[in-house]
């Protein structure tokens, strides 16, 4: 397709992240946020968070035109092809999914598409459980617009897989694209779009049904958190078998390809905004299925004792620790970002306290 006109709905990691991308080759995005806050920013060329490349990418894009930021959602929805769904999609107090921000957006876009004619694509890129886009988004965007999901206008889930830190180059070079489509018409659309964003360095792109697609990303992130959780289970092990490290036996398993190195690293445990929630909700949805995730609730356990660890670990070695000065090196919740939400340090801390 040609270059299509973009509206990302959203502006926090996900969606600014995905526009500034965009709009650095040739595309119109603009970029829709209920923050007076961090559209004055955004305006200015200045990210509203710290990711690694992002400011200067944005700063062109907002001196060239290629990306203009408003408030609210109609004009975004009214100026553009396509629209995408980056708002957040948090815990609620059982762990569950929290679809307040999804219904509200998708509400808005009906009321949009009932002021606009012709054919639109409304592709939700937030983390949401099976079954989401289909009955939740599709309908209240039916509902609100008059319009029918399908001849009136397309629909897809397309989960995003990037690294805070590096959500830069995960999107300009990603391992794979997946596209859970509606029908097979909007499908095409949005593989055109990326298959003209990308070029000659297109990636694999899996196209699915839509609650696939959903469940892809969950198990995705899950699976990752599994990883860190056990790598931290065998480093306590290590700890107790002398002359044996933790980070000689990771590298020596990584080096299976069937493993590979990655998120084998021993530590205080996971946090970020991604997998702490993404695992609980997972565990939610399996529940409402009628199954116990044991394996799940395992890898959230390990990792809500890990950090109370390593104030253990300090124990063993300084004995009391009333008293002592402590020195906290690194807060968010991983290096080159500054995300604190679910950070492990937080845990360290409360611990020594």
């Amino acid at each position: 397709m040609d270059k299509a006109r973009i509206s990302i709905i959203g502006a926090g990691y996900v969606g600014l992240v995905t526009a500034v991308c965009l709009a650095s080759r040739g595309h119109e995005v603009i970029v829709s946020t209920h923050s007076s806050k961090k559209a004055g920013l955004i305006s200015r060329g200045i990210a509203p968070f710290y990711e690694k490349g992002l400011d200067p990418l944005l700063r062109d894009a907002v001196r060239s035109g290629g990306l203009r930021v408003v408030i609210g959602r109609e004009r975004a929805v009214l100026g553009s092809d396509v629209s995408f769904i980056t708002v957040a999609t948090p815990s609620k107090p059982d762990g569950s999914i929290d679809l307040r921000f999804i219904e509200a957006t998708s509400r808005d876009i009906g009321l949009a598409l009932a002021k606009k004619p012709g054919y639109h694509l409304v592709v939700v890129k937030s983390t949401v459980i099976p079954g989401t886009t289909q009955d939740v988004v599709g309908p209240l965007v039916e509902s609100a617009s008059g319009k029918r999901a399908g001849p009136d206008f397309g629909l897809c889930m397309n989960p995003e897989f990037l690294k805070e830190g590096a959500a830069v180059h995960d999107t300009l070079h990603p391992d794979r694209i997946v596209i859970g489509e509606l029908d097979r018409r909007s499908g095409d659309l949005l593989e055109s779009l990326y298959r003209e964003f990308y070029g000659d360095d297109v990636p694999p792109v899996m196209r699915t049904n839509i609650p696939t697609a959903e469940m892809i990303k969950y198990v995705n992130n899950s699976f990752l958190a599994m990883k860190v959780s056990f790598i931290n289970q065998i480093a306590n092990i290590c700890e107790r078998v002398p002359g044996v490290d933790v980070k000689d036996v990771a590298r020596g398993i990584g080096l299976d390809y069937r493993i590979n190195p990655r998120f084998l690293r021993a530590g205080p445990g996971f946090g970020g905004s991604c997998f702490p929630k993404d695992v609980s909700a997972l565990i939610s949805f399996a529940e409402s299925k009628g199954y116990e995730p044991s394996l799940l609730r395992e890898v959230l356990s390990v990792n809500a004792r890990q950090a109370r660890h390593v104030v253990d670990l300090l124990m063993d070695k300084l004995g009391e620790l009333r008293g002592k000065r402590v020195a906290i090196l690194g807060l968010s919740f991983k290096p080159g970002t500054d995300d604190m939400r679910e950070a492990p340090s937080i845990r360290v801390i409360e611990g020594l306290l």
